[in-house]
């Protein structure tokens, strides 16, 4: 079928490009816009206590004050504020007010409350428009407020920082601007200088990137048509990850078909044969490999989470998009282009009479009529580091497979020390912007969970209003429970009596695992509390953390699993095989346990961080496994080859390793360089996740696809291909003479 495929594009090489070019510009065009969500309890379900406490507070307490901004007043010299500063803070907040910023319906007026004990800081709470604070509505309020506070504080040694929600929308969004800059500037660059060093080609190096522009914009066109027509939820992050994802994967199989093209040319292939056959040979690999990775991706619908819901559909559709651009696209692409322009301006070192030259062409021109390359270019380089490291695994399959183990197992170990935090917001940005700055002061000067307390809604059942006299011994219940720092003395009550709201201050900081475990239990303290005929709901952000943590934990025992057995079938498939499907699921599975365990060490042991972020696992589980599993298809893909051509399992072994070797080594290096770059992002979520799944890409790249599978089916022989066996005679299954098999020598151009 692939082959077939091949042919057609390289037919039809001209009309193919623009039909990529017009579905680009079309699909782009009228896409809708995707508006990143920033509420986490957004994503949660409704039958979540969090999210139910959320609606009963708007049905009875609809005017009900929340603040979305927090304004806090310090002195420029960091000392305490004195009579006259405190009376410019109140004017500052009348001045506010008095601006009727659009969207800002409430600026509190300070007193005594509004500083903090060592009188250092001074706060004003300003309630916004709550139909806009998802929205880019909030973050212009916000930034209208921080303009207008430094103007109304000008001249004076007294300056205004905002936070709360709004400001960190605001906040968050440049953040995401900068950090989507950064990441793709860094892609780009690792991918031109990493394909120029491998192919010392111009060309080469910019052909993906321009290709990837391209498919990038259909991509997006229909992740926006998706995200509308199911009204999926996209958080901040998604678009930095797509670009990663993006370039990543398309750089891969960019490769994956590149080597392969090579391959053929040096056989003797003209150029349009070539493609073909290059399409005809990795095709299926591609799509196999593709196939893995979107059906893990997409899996994550059944997720309990928003978030997750928005995100695997559209890396689903981006990795699809990928693959398809890859077997069509591309090989259009390289089809109208004459291997010497792709291959121009190449320094070579020769070798002759036993001294080195420098031999610099300008121009690549084939010795044939034929096309290809330089007559020289086909002779195979023998004793390079993949012709090695094959025969090592060749003659040693046993300590391949033991020493990769050992180090899979020995990471994994560490695993166990991994602990989730769930400040989504506050780990999505720099330390340094305003708004986390605000509330880490908070945090210090007032009670650590006054920035954001809990509310404990009790409501009647029975349709009679509460017994007012009963409240305040329910209040103190509540405050008996371990890590509540205080109760509010006296609840609000509803219009109609059915409500009260007890406000309550924790003692430990809102995202913190201690004050969720606070949290668990003053639910078990209001439920168990509340008198006959009502009931009690607890709310609040981290009340939401508690339920995003339970709801994490449904998503581990349910998408880890059937995501696995979807791709165990894929393999097997792909394969023809039901040994090797599972020792390969097994491989990745210790990949999984390592990066997680490596990552634990990194950020918790060394950086001393309190845990890494919530769903780091479920990122980690689909890049390493999914995208991992890649490079094992491409390696086991070209073992089963060799076997066909009539070799023991320990020669195919050592062949695959030398010829796919190069292949698994750069496309890893690259893919594993890409997601470095979200190190560059500067805030704690992408420096976990950029370097837990660059070390799990490297890891599925170097020690499982170079050693540790190769070595594993080395050692179970034949068995690892029942029923099949993998011993086809040479040549079955291809599709034409033009693809039987031709040694690729080991190393670059």
């Amino acid at each position: 079928m692939f082959h077939r495929i091949g042919q057609f594009v390289v037919r039809r090489a001209w009309w193919v490009i623009g039909a990529w070019l017009v579905a680009a510009v079309a699909i782009i065009g009228s896409a809708p816009t995707i508006t990143a969500q920033t509420d986490e309890a957004a994503f949660l379900p409704k039958h979540y206590e969090s999210i139910q406490a959320s609606q009963l507070q708007e049905k009875a307490f609809p005017a009900n004050f929340t603040p979305g901004a927090i304004a806090m007043f310090e002195r420029t010299d960091g000392g305490a504020l004195d009579e006259a500063d405190k009376a410019t803070v109140g004017k500052v907040v009348q001045g506010l007010g008095a601006k009727h910023i659009e969207y800002v319906e409430t600026v509190l007026p300070v007193g005594p409350q509004s500083f903090s004990k060592d009188g250092k800081y001074g706060l004003s709470m300003i309630a916004i428009d709550k139909t806009v604070m998802q929205k880019p509505e909030a973050g212009d309020a916000a930034k209208a407020l921080r303009e207008e506070g430094a103007a109304l504080t000008a001249g004076t040694p007294v300056k205004m920082l905002l936070g709360g929600q709004a400001a960190m929308n605001l906040d968050q969004q440049d953040s995401s601007k900068i950090a989507e800059a950064l990441i793709g500037f860094g892609t780009v660059l690792i991918i031109l200088l990493t394909l120029w060093l491998l192919f010392r080609s111009p060309i080469i190096a910019l052909l993906p990137i321009l290709s990837i522009f391209v498919y990038s914009m259909v991509a997006n066109g229909l992740i926006a048509d998706a995200s509308k027509l199911f009204g999926l939820k996209a958080d901040s992050s998604m678009s930095a990850i797509l670009i990663v994802v993006l370039f990543g994967v398309g750089t891969d199989y960019f490769l994956f078909l590149m080597f392969r093209y090579r391959e053929r040319l040096r056989a003797g292939d003209e150029r349009k044969e070539a493609v073909v056959n290059a399409v005809g040979r990795v095709g299926e690999a591609i799509a196999s490999a593709a196939g893995a990775v979107v059906v893990a991706f997409a899996v994550l619908v059944l997720s309990s989470l928003g978030m997750f819901k928005a995100l695997g559909p559209a890396l689903a559709i981006a990795v699809a998009v990928t693959a398809l651009a890859s077997i069509t696209l591309v090989p259009a692409v390289l089809s109208v282009l004459p291997e010497r322009v792709l291959f121009r301006r190449v320094v070579e070192w020769l070798r002759w009479d036993g001294r080195h030259l420098k031999w610099l062409a300008g121009r690549c021109r084939s010795p044939r009529p034929g096309g290809g390359f330089p007559e020289h270019w086909m002779q195979a380089k023998k004793g390079t580091r993949f012709a090695t490291m094959g025969d090592a695994v060749r003659r040693r399959p046993a300590v391949a497979a033991l020493a990769s183990g050992l180090v899979l197992l020995v990471l994994t170990l560490a695993a166990f020390g991994y602990k989730g935090t769930f400040d989504l917001a506050g780990s999505s940005m720099p330390k340094t912007k305003e708004s986390m700055v605000v509330q880490d002061t908070l945090m210090g000067a007032f009670s650590a969970g006054a920035a954001d307390p809990s509310h404990v809604y009790l409501t009647a059942t029975n349709g009679s209003p509460l017994d007012a006299a009963a409240l305040p011994g329910y209040g103190e219940t509540l405050a008996k429970t371990a890590g509540v720092a205080q109760v509010q003395p006296k609840p609000a009550l509803s219009k109609d009596g059915l409500t009260a709201d007890f406000t309550v201050m924790l003692k430990d900081a809102p995202a913190t695992n201690e004050a969720i475990d606070t949290v668990t239990d003053l639910r078990t303290a209001a439920h168990a509390a509340a008198p006959d005929g009502t009931r009690a709901y607890v709310g609040g952000i981290t009340s939401v953390y508690k339920d995003i943590n339970t709801a994490m934990a449904h998503d581990y025992s349910l998408v880890f699993p059937v995501a696995a057995l979807l791709i165990l079938i894929i393999l097997a498939l792909q394969l023809r095989s039901v040994v090797a499907p599972w020792y390969l699921m097994a491989s990745v599975g210790l990949g999984f346990g390592a990066t997680l365990g490596a990552t634990s060490l990194v950020f918790q042991r060394l950086g001393g961080e309190p845990g890494l972020m919530f769903m780091l696992p479920i990122f980690i589980y689909l890049f390493v496994v999914a995208i991992g599993t890649d490079y094992n298809i491409l390696m086991i893909a070209r073992l089963r080859e060799e076997v066909k051509e009539g070799r023991t399992p320990r020669e195919a072994a050592g062949e695959a390793i030398k010829h796919a070797g190069p292949t698994v080594a750069s496309a890893g290096f690259i893919l594993a360089a890409t997601f470095a770059t979200m190190l560059l992002a500067g805030n704690s979520l992408f420096s976990q996740m950029g370097f837990s799944i660059a070390f799990g890409i490297t890891v599925s790249a170097f020690v499982m696809a170079l050693f540790f599978t190769p070595a594993l089916t080395a050692l179970l022989g034949r068995a690892a291909w029942w029923p099949g066996h993998g011993a086809d005679a040479a040549g079955h299954g291809d599709t034409g003479p033009a693809l039987q098999q031709q040694p690729e020598p080991a190393g670059r151009i």
